[in-house]
């Protein structure tokens, strides 16, 4: 049990709530992770707060006016009704015909109709409700979203197998999947894919995207069964020519019949609705056919139903609208732009620092990038520069610090970078 629900157990254990708590009620806790040390940021990084993955401008989150210009526009049955539990079936039929677009390996395959999630953490967790269990394997790297643990490891008592995010020349790790993959065993696995990754904001290059897909097919054409999660929440923003530009759902649903890929994603970054909660889970194998994507959706829904019933109608219909406005694809290049902007500023600057102290961990993608401390804690260093500098970041381990240039202007992004060295030269004085 992590020492976290322990803590928590002990301050409950004697009372009533204590002697009621069931299984999964002594195993929860809530991490001192992103979330907890982003709202500690909020309220002492009166600065520069990089903590969240938000995108913000002059410190305000940025939209897209194809949707701030519709909340006002909604007629009532577009706001107040409840939704369906699979979602508008008018938005799932125009998500999936951009999912081809944005994917065109998609082109002429099979895969099941998106069906609305109330997020794409709701996303996550209905797949692992669906397809762990006690024991079961969950393989990713050890960079990674600190909720995954949380939905898979202590909600369903998987088994988390972890790999080196990073091969010793700075690319995917390709043969540490590979090993992972086989290390898991039992005939059955579950593979996490999440690009762009956070915390650091690497994605495959096309190369390496390929060598991942044969290392899957290998290892099916084994005899494992394994469910390919690909959670794209950040899909789109890749800044390189040689990072893959699709997401990698687009070769795993028709690899192999023992290989279900299920693609996770949403509105949440791509369109900026970060609050509005709507996400998708769409699946594809090869060998499956609409029957047997009828029969996965109706499972779907009943996770759905017997969790969170349905999600919001209105965030959906402003979705629709959005994605239907003649401005929306141009306001998403603007969006890209400024990200993009902000990313090749960090690149220049870190490329004139020296790297006695911090080593920034290979980015290309995404809002975040992160440094490995070769001095000192990255939680030390957190602390410095929120204490003395009002400066917000996130330490993921006790030797990875994350920053998000996504939520800083770029104006202020060489700033942030002089105070985070500055700081880590303090700290690193200090022993």
């Amino acid at each position: 049990m992590h020492p976290l629900a322990e803590e928590l157990n002990r301050v409950l254990d004697g009372t009533v709530a204590g002697d009621l708590m069931s299984d999964l009620g002594r195993r929860l806790y809530f991490p001192k992770g992103i979330v907890a040390q982003s709202a500690e940021a909020k309220k002492l990084a009166r600065r520069i707060n990089a903590t969240i993955g938000l995108a913000t401008r002059a410190g305000k989150p940025m939209f897209l006016e194809s949707i701030r210009g519709q909340i006002d526009k909604l007629e009532p049955d577009e706001a107040f009704p409840y939704a369906p539990t699979q979602g508008i079936e008018a938005l799932r039929e125009l998500w999936k015909k951009e999912l081809a677009r944005k994917n065109p390996d998609l082109a002429l395959k099979s895969f099941s109709m998106p069906l609305v999630v109330p997020g794409l953490t709701a996303g996550i967790s209905i797949l692992a409700d669906l397809f762990a269990g006690p024991g079961v394997p969950l393989v990713l790297p050890d960079l990674h979203w600190d909720n995954y643990p949380l939905v898979f490891e202590t909600r369903r008592e998987a088994r988390l197998v972890t790999f080196p995010l990073y091969a010793a020349g700075g690319g995917f790790n390709v043969a540490g999947m590979t090993e992972a993959l086989a290390a898991a065993g039992g005939g059955r696995v579950i593979l996490l894919l999440n690009f762009p990754n956070n915390p650091t904001g690497y994605s495959p290059t096309t190369a390496e995207a390929g060598a991942i897909v044969a290392a899957v097919a290998a290892a099916a054409r084994s005899g494992t069964r394994i469910l390919v999660v690909c959670d794209d929440a950040y899909f789109g923003l890749f800044y390189e020519p040689e990072t893959f530009p699709q997401s990698l759902f687009a070769r795993f649903c028709d690899l192999d019949e023992h290989v279900l890929a299920a693609k996770v994603d949403g509105s949440t970054k791509e369109d900026l609705t970060w609050g509005f909660r709507t996400g998708f889970i769409t699946l594809g194998a090869k060998g499956l056919g609409e029957p047997h994507y009828e029969a996965l959706t109706r499972k779907l829904m009943g996770a759905v139903r017997s969790t969170v019933s349905n999600s919001s109608v209105l965030a959906q219909n402003l979705v629709l609208r959005a994605v239907r406005s003649p401005t929306y694809a141009r306001e998403k290049r603007e969006a890209y732009e400024t990200l993009r902007e902000r990313y090749v500023k960090v690149k220049a600057i870190l490329a004139a620092r020296p790297r006695d102290l911090l080593q920034p961990l290979p980015f290309n993608s995404g809002y975040f990038m992160s440094f490995r401390l070769l001095k000192g804690k990255a939680e030390d260093l957190r602390r410095e520069l929120l204490s003395q500098d009002a400066v917000g970041t996130i330490a993921i381990d006790t030797a990875v610090l994350r920053v998000a240039f996504s939520s800083v202007d770029l104006g202020d992004l060489e700033a942030l970078f002089e105070m985070v060295y500055a700081a880590a030269a303090r700290v690193a004085a200090r022993g």
